[in-house]
């Protein structure tokens, strides 16, 4: 995605990186990108809490459909155009990182979910799971604002250790091996 306010910049940047192989699409709501690449962060760690504890595709789909609308309340209160968010950079984004082993911030939720603490996640995390501070800036910006974010507001409670996930029932991201272990993710055996 190139989002430039400049739509003849965004164009000949989209020329330079396209090619047979890799599409490139352009956006003139650079603010809109760039919250969807950031809140959708949030919403990854609460989808792991979900798979980690095993509820269920259901659970999770309606756990990213609740998700996407907050990320469009967000940022909309910012200044970004709706469909922005609806978009590659907004639900798309938010699909890959909800959908993937590879996304730190899904892999904080999902192993808080399996009952380890903050503390016991960073330090084995390669990389930075850049929703933990969005999560905490959210809170904030919503409190200051009489802002209803309930699915931020609950990352950032059980971040904070003010709640606690109930037991794990053998979280899984999608159906078992044939070994018995998990998709949700690596090394995790589900029941």
């Amino acid at each position: 995605m190139v989002a430039s306010d400049d739509g003849v910049l965004a164009a000949r940047v989209q020329a330079l990186l396209a090619s047979g192989q890799f599409r490139v699409y352009t956006n003139d709501d650079p603010l809109g990108v760039e919250l969807g690449g950031t809140l959708k962060n949030a919403i990854a760690m609460a989808v792991g809490v979900c798979d980690g504890l095993g509820l269920g595709s259901n659970a999770r789909a309606a756990l990213v459909t609740r998700g996407i609308a907050e990320m469009v309340r967000i940022a909309v209160a910012f200044g970004a155009r709706p469909e922005t968010l609806w978009g590659l950079a907004g639900l798309g984004d938010l699909l890959a990182t909800c959908t993937s082993n590879l996304s730190r911030n899904y892999q904080v939720g999902y192993r808080l979910a399996l009952g380890q603490t903050l503390a016991e996640i960073l330090p084995t995390l390669v990389g930075t799971a850049e929703g933990i501070n969005t999560v905490g800036v959210l809170h904030r910006w919503a409190r200051d604002r009489g802002v209803s974010l309930p699915i931020c507001e609950s990352t950032y409670r059980l971040l904070q250790g003010e709640i606690q996930p109930p037991p794990s029932r053998g979280g899984t991201h999608g159906t078992r091996t044939q070994t018995g272990e998990g998709l949700g993710a690596p090394g995790v055996r589900s029941r």
